[in-house]
């Protein structure tokens, strides 16, 4: 059961309130709908993370790391649940157990997209909030994305922007934290990537790049205590190539490689000369110990 929140209510968020100020009332949203845990500190702390609908493994992989420490560190995730970047915000925030909100286009009542009904519930059971601006199971209109982005921003004290094409909706929720004063993040990438000339613009315009997740948690004068590494993965301290412990030979090579850059099965046995099969046989133990994944036929470090 939904409940609603009026603009005049001691409860509505302060960042929201503060950052409307400067515009015209009409563009501020009055009343908020919601479901789930409507609390002061589920707002004192939020971060936006925005990104491309279309978002790259490379974007994915990025967002899952930098927001699950970030998340563990006590920061709220504020997205707008679509697919892509937004989910991926979302969900690394909830598999870690911590709070996220999602801001919706369309009626509080109304799952969209309705394919991610499983993460809207999870959202629900980390105590986290489902926020809409229009009530009942309105459907999302193209304005209503763009008003949708302005609450985001409004609810945050920083955005970070993982991947966005030029003229992106991330972009539309960067531009509404610049009119509120608030400090924008954006994740380097790619150059040759459609999905990094946004981010790149953005930085030539004074965000800061994101290398890791302190860059953020600074920001917010938190930071990660303690990188989590596997301690098996831990190179040799005195400045010689990394021998990586516990590995045999070709599975260092693997390790050394696809930390400089993801590939695929057949470049690395032609890379390391081994059989294509033996190759693949040590891939697949690797992935059963958790050390390497599999996006797109190319291989990555967890």
């Amino acid at each position: 059961m939904a409940e609603a929140v009026e603009i005049t209510d001691k409860k509505y968020p302060g960042s929201l309130r503060d950052a409307l100020k400067n515009l015209v009332s009409s563009l501020g949203p009055k009343k908020l709908y919601y479901k789930g845990n409507w609390s002061e500190d589920i707002f004192e702390n939020c971060l936006a993370v925005v990104g491309s609908r279309h978002l790259t493994s490379y974007g994915r992989r990025a967002t899952e790391q930098l927001v699950t420490e970030i998340t563990a560190a006590g920061i709220t995730i504020v997205s707008g649940f679509m697919y892509g970047g937004d989910e991926a915000a979302h969900s690394a925030a909830v598999k870690c157990g911590g709070r996220t909100i999602a801001v919706m286009p369309c009626g509080i009542d109304l799952i969209h997209p309705s394919n991610q009904k499983e993460l809207y519930q999870k959202i629900l059971d980390n105590n986290g909030l489902i926020i809409s601006e229009y009530e009942g199971s309105a459907q999302p209109q193209n304005f209503t994305y763009i008003q949708r982005d302005r609450i985001v921003a409004g609810l945050s004290k920083a955005v970070f922007v993982t991947e966005a094409a030029l003229g992106s909706g991330s972009l539309i929720t960067a531009n509404y934290a610049k009119k509120y004063g608030r400090k924008i993040f954006a994740l380097p990438g790619q150059i040759t990537s459609e999905l990094s000339k946004g981010t790149i613009k953005l930085i030539r315009e004074g965000a800061e790049a994101v290398g890791e997740a302190n860059d953020i948690l600074s920001f917010y004068k938190v930071l990660v205590s303690q990188k989590i590494t596997r301690p098996s993965l831990r190179g040799r301290a005195n400045g010689e190539d990394e021998a990586i412990l516990g590995f045999s030979t070709l599975e260092e090579k693997i390790i050394q490689q696809l930390k400089r850059e993801s590939m695929n099965a057949d470049d690395m046995a032609r890379l390391f000369a081994v059989p294509v099969s033996r190759l693949g046989t040590t891939l697949s133990l690797m992935q059963l110990k958790g050390i390497i994944n599999k996006d797109l036929e190319k291989y990555y470090v967890n």
